[in-house]
């Protein structure tokens, strides 16, 4: 009896994760409650995952991974190597692999692709390539590097609390860090082989729809700066890439003592130059702000605030604004925000920013300070139109305590002097007290449904375990693959785990493997650890869908992708990963 009631809960969350009927984590929660109401699980035994260690790691991971992203730690090392001139496409996608294959080793998958897609889009803007021929190469560099070490991915900490909640053996069974590195590493390797290959030719050439649907964006004429120290200086307009920026248009350039219009190619830049672009709202914001050693003139002091965003503001038809300049009205200290460029219904404004005389219903450009909502709450001078995305300074200290704590919390956890979730949980705690992040914040950056789907697969798990219905999956399924030997059962476990990872969740596809993995390699007395690890890969290298990884589904739609290209590039990787996976695994432990 309790063996058909978990294969009815079974088969009820495949076919409600497929179909969407309802969310995941109310699936789990409905199947968990089913299994207790028949007194399958205890109470105790449905919520015992909620104290698991790995849970709860995976919330600290979590929380500091959206701390470094949002302070922007990291801006400043992407800046660096991602945003090199005159780089081919294959070129800045290797380098793009290179970077961001190492760091989702160590920072979680999700917040490391969130701050790299602007970064790769902005680049792609800037040379006309299609951002279909990017963003999917950066989706699967972050797994590929996650599944180098335990906390690389969630995938691998979840399955890590399969492996400590286990009953079948006796001993204490876990991983430990590294254990992942001996498939891991090769694959990375081979994955970015085949994708710095192959990418160009399997991957779409596609404007994403966003691109049309924007509704006639505002133009503006933008002053800005070339620093001491930037990488433009010396360098002709046409090698410094700035000829053909998608959407910015180079319109002239002002030196001491003359005005260059119209731009030729070979123009050099030279320190202190003025180059007026013309530009969309969009693409001011997105990639003028982020090419190295320029900024807006009037930027100012702005440059050195901790936190800024752009902003648009349209002045109403009563304004007291109209008829003055900006400087009359004493914009920065009134507002907390300056003023970069004005829109005028289409009329070239230009000049001065601070002497432009202001109309009604002109549109200001402006970038504002953390002080700005504030200050215009009672304010009817003008209204706010858009805001734009935050942008963080980077504090020697905020990356110090963050990236240093991680570095060290993971040092100290191979010496096993400390563990891990301890380690991580100081680094969180010093970030609150250095008021990097406040308190109040801390809860906006955990995903609850992932806690419960996480804990709620546990329980169904010991369910499969405990009715036997592991058991008898084994001897049905395995047959199908012992003729082959264990490598063929290895091959079977692993093909089955990624195709529920990859249609339905790959924490679905842990949950439901798992049990039947351990059991088999239980029944036949073999070593538990390669059964372990190739569910983890399985359900972790998940490159075939878009649903079947978060960053996958991210690139989705900036990327313009359909369904079918994450199968056409990723069935081919999936093969291989398999391949190498099962062949490394049966080779090291049988």
């Amino acid at each position: 009896m309790e063996q058909t009631v978990v294969f009815i809960v079974i088969a009820f969350i495949l076919v409600s994760l497929y179909f969407s009927w309802m969310g995941t984590a109310m699936t789990f929660m409905l199947g968990t409650l089913v299994l207790g109401l028949f007194g399958i699980l205890t109470p105790k035994e449905i919520l015992i995952g909620f104290g698991n260690e790995q849970i709860w790691l995976i919330i600290v991971l979590l929380i500091i991974g959206d701390i470094i992203r949002k302070k922007g730690i990291l801006n400043r090392f992407f800046n660096y190597f991602l945003n090199r001139e005159n780089s081919s496409t294959k070129m800045f996608r290797l380098r793009m692999m290179i970077a961001v294959a190492p760091l989702s080793s160590f920072l979680n998958n999700t917040p490391l692709v969130a701050i790299l897609m602007p970064y790769v889009s902005n680049w792609g803007n800037r040379y006309d390539v299609a951002s279909s021929k990017l963003l999917i190469p950066l989706s699967y560099a972050a797994i590929l590097g996650g599944t180098l070490t335990l906390i690389g991915t969630s995938t691998n900490l979840i399955v890590n609390g399969f492996v400590e909640s286990q009953t079948l053996y006796s001993e204490n069974l876990s991983l430990s860090m590294f254990d992942f590195t001996l498939v891991g590493l090769p694959m990375l390797i081979i994955g970015i082989l085949y994708l710095y290959f192959f990418s160009d030719l399997l991957l779409p050439d596609r404007k994403p729809p966003v691109d049309d649907i924007l509704d006639n964006p505002r133009n503006y004429i933008v002053d800005t700066i070339v620093n001491k120290g930037s990488d433009l200086i010396g360098k002709s307009v046409q090698n410094a890439g700035l000829r053909n920026l998608k959407g910015l248009f180079l319109a002239e350039i002002h030196k001491s003592n003359k005005t260059i219009s119209p731009v030729l190619p070979s123009q050099i830049i030279e320190e202190g130059d003025v180059l007026s672009f013309a530009g969309d709202t969009n693409t001011i914001s997105n990639s003028l702000t982020q090419i190295d050693g320029l900024e807006p003139v009037e930027l100012g002091v702005y440059k050195h605030k901790t936190e800024t965003k752009m902003v648009e503001v349209v002045l109403s038809h009563n304004s007291d604004m109209a008829g003055k300049t900006i400087k009359e009205m004493g914009f920065r200290g009134k507002f907390d925000a300056v003023v970069i460029a004005v829109h005028r219904n289409g009329e070239k404004v230009t000049g001065k920013i601070g002497s432009i005389r202001l109309n009604s219903g002109d549109v200001l450009l402006m970038i504002a300070g953390e002080d700005f909502t504030k200050r215009i709450k009672s304010i009817t001078d003008f209204y706010l139109l858009t805001t734009g995305p935050t942008y963080y300074k980077p504090q020697i200290l905020e990356g110090t305590i963050l990236i240093g704590g991680l570095i060290l919390a993971i040092i100290l956890s191979i010496m096993d002097v400390l563990p891990l979730f301890i380690g991580v949980s100081i680094t969180m705690m010093l970030a609150v007290a250095f008021k990097i992040v406040h308190p109040k914040d801390l809860n906006r950056s955990i995903d609850f449904n992932l806690i419960i789907i996480i804990a709620l697969s546990l329980a169904l798990g010991t369910a499969m375990v405990k009715s036997g219905a592991a058991d008898i999956i084994v001897h049905g399924l395995i047959p199908l693959f012992k003729p082959f030997g264990v490598l063929g059962i290895m091959f079977g476990l692993y093909f089955i785990t990624s195709i529920l990872a990859a249609y339905i969740t790959n924490l679905a596809s842990v949950a439901l493997i798992f049990p039947i993995a351990l059991a088999y390699a239980h029944s036949e007395a073999l070593d538990p650890m390669p059964f372990v690890l190739l569910v983890a890969f399985a359900a972790a290298a998940n490159f075939m869908t878009p649903i079947g990884y978060q960053t996958n589904l991210m690139v989705y739609g900036p990327g313009g992708y359909k369904f079918t290209d994450y199968f056409k590039i990723g069935a081919p990787l999936t093969a291989i990963y398999m391949i190498v996976t099962v062949g490394i695994l049966n080779y090291w432990y049988f």
